[in-house]
């Protein structure tokens, strides 16, 4: 079994993506993640399981007798929620994650109260975070961190899992596994997630929640994906190479009306005007077509659905909130379920968990 210890860092930065994905794995359960860094770690296979996972847990949650013993789980366990990078609703998932499965937990909010204020690099306040916790979530702006860091922990005297919250512009796994799951609890009662269209509208360049959740959709039968946005914020070259290696079909398109018609599933983001690299270059572009609201609503099929990783500006208007279709507000909830599922994992408790009351 591939190792991390067994592959320096330049080598192991090289890899592709999908190579990758050995080294991240739990030596001691078979197909398994230790670190969670990308979307390419998750297959069909482990993306059903996570689901069904969660799925228990949430039904566990629901009697005393069932909470009381996800809480046991992992009472002796801490984690660290390190989020160097602005959040409510991640960092709030994770941390009910956290509790729902009994880990005690600590955070960072702000570098402007800890070390770094002073001049300490990022890589040694991570390292000095593994000293007191068995797990770290982090959220970052930089690019690549939270997999330096998988490899610095792993080849260090204390090895524990990092959870990638949000890593730059490039890659953002647990809001796609709730997204997946999402999807996959909207249609299971409608044929599945399979031969279906999902269009992606807003800005796709610097989404990365879109990058996880496109390529995580490449796991299922025959999902058409179809990227709505202005030129200039168009899905890149990269995230359409993968779909073309794998065979998927795609189009691009600066028509929402005319996609959402023949949607079964329209995700919505907004504009990622924090990476602008000079002050008010995105308000430059012309989004008025790229935004859901009444008109939209109509056009949308009977069985369709809206999602959005949240939070949104005006990009889907608020008359649609009330819609059974929209999604977004059980689609931010199902963050806390997967993201359990994917901790107790982690940490070796699936077992346990779906066997509970056997």
């Amino acid at each position: 079994m591939a190792k991390l210890t067994e592959i320096g860092w330049e080598e192991f930065e090289r890899l592709p993506l999908e190579a990758k994905k050995p080294y991240l794995e739990n030596g001691e359960i078979p197909d398994t993640p230790f670190h969670t860094l990308f979307a390419q770690q998750f297959d069909r296979e482990l993306l059903e399981r996570l689901a069904r996972l969660a799925n228990r847990i949430r039904f566990m949650a629901k009697s005393k007798e069932g909470a009381m013993y996800l809480k046991s789980l992992l009472c002796h366990k801490r984690a660290m929620l390190y989020f160097s990078q602005p959040s409510s609703r991640t960092f709030l998932s994770h941390l009910a994650a956290c509790q729902i499965l009994g880990l005690t937990t600590g955070s960072v909010r702000d570098t402007a109260i800890s070390s770094e204020f002073k001049g300490e690099s990022k890589e040694d306040s991570i390292r000095t975070f593994s000293s007191y916790f068995d797990l770290i979530i982090m959220r970052t702006p930089e690019k690549g961190l939270a997999e330096k860091m998988a490899w610095e922990l792993s080849n260090s005297s204390r090895p524990i899992p990092i959870l990638n919250a949000g890593s730059g512009k490039d890659q953002h796994p647990t809001q796609a596994l709730l997204d997946i799951y999402t999807l996959l609890r909207s249609f299971e009662n409608k044929g599945g997630l399979r031969n279906r269209t999902v269009t992606f509208c807003g800005d796709l360049m610097r989404g990365r929640t879109v990058r996880s959740l496109s390529y995580l959709l490449t796991n299922f039968e025959n999902i058409r994906q179809v990227f709505v946005a202005p030129p200039q914020l168009q899905v890149p070259e990269d995230v359409t190479a993968i779909l073309a290696a794998k065979g998927v079909e795609f189009t691009k398109s600066d028509n929402l009306r005319e996609a959402v018609t023949l949607s079964d599933a329209v995700y919505m983001t907004r504009i990622q005007d924090e990476w602008d690299e000079s002050k008010g270059e995105s308000a430059k572009i012309d989004t008025s077509r790229f935004k859901f609201g009444a008109e939209e609503l109509k056009l949308l099929p009977a069985e369709g659905i809206i999602m959005h990783p949240l939070p949104r500006r005006d990009e889907i208007a608020t008359c649609c909130d009330h819609d059974p279709r929209a999604m977004y507000w059980r689609q931010m909830r199902n963050g806390m379920w997967i993201r359990s599922a994917l901790i107790a994992m982690t940490f070796g408790f699936e077992k346990q968990i779906m066997c509970f009351g056997a």
